[in-house]
């Protein structure tokens, strides 16, 4: 019951767009209609700048981390904070409050596995940056972490490996479409404004 609750609460705050609340504030346009038409904090950045992408970068985070962090102080065995970290990137790409147009769900769920350590934290941070500021590709970099994510777990702590496998997976598959861009040549780069992506 416990899980289940913990699980919906996840959802529901994972529902709230933080990039087009942003957006709304700072009198951008709708990212779910403009730039990618991606609703999370790279798409802001081409639209508005540092400031508003960064907020939104912070708050998708968040979405993840407080209902994980939530579920370990509560006591929830590995695979159920599995679940609510699930569930908190299933609010971000389907939200509720905002007609189930998400976004992609890297941020949420790099704060969902977050709470794993500051060594894992560390680990995810240095690895996206590297890959995405050395290929200017922030999908690729999103890739390439969540594709190393399970084995960094795997050393830190081990028995959150099917965890975090089960929140890469997901977002894995919410980037069959960058993957394709990638190998084709036409994904966006990291700057670039006038190129559009689904």
């Amino acid at each position: 019951m416990l899980t289940a609750g913990l699980a919906l609460f996840a959802y529901l705050l994972g529902s709230v767009s933080s990039a087009v609340l942003v957006c709304r504030l700072w009198g951008l346009p709708d990212p779910r209609e403009h730039g990618s038409h991606n609703p999370g904090a790279t798409n802001v950045l081409r639209l508005g700048g540092k400031l508003p992408a960064v907020l939104v970068l912070l708050f998708d985070i968040l979405k993840g981390t407080i209902p994980v962090w939530g579920g370990y102080f509560l006591g929830l065995d590995p695979l159920d904070l599995a679940l609510v970290g699930f569930a908190a990137c299933m609010g971000h790409i389907y939200p509720l409050f905002f007609g189930f147009k998400g976004g992609k769900g890297v941020a949420t769920a790099f704060g969902a596995m977050a709470p794993i350590g500051w060594d894992m934290t560390g680990a995810l941070i240095v690895t996206w940056l590297v890959v995405a500021l050395r290929s200017r590709y922030s999908s690729l970099g999103a890739i390439v972490t969540c594709l190393l994510a399970p084995l960094y777990t795997y050393f830190f702590k081990e028995q959150y490996t099917v965890s975090v496998a089960v929140v890469a997976a997901l977002i894995l598959w919410r980037h069959r479409g960058n993957i394709i861009r990638l190998w084709q040549g036409t994904e966006p780069k990291l700057g670039e404004k006038k190129r559009h992506a689904e």
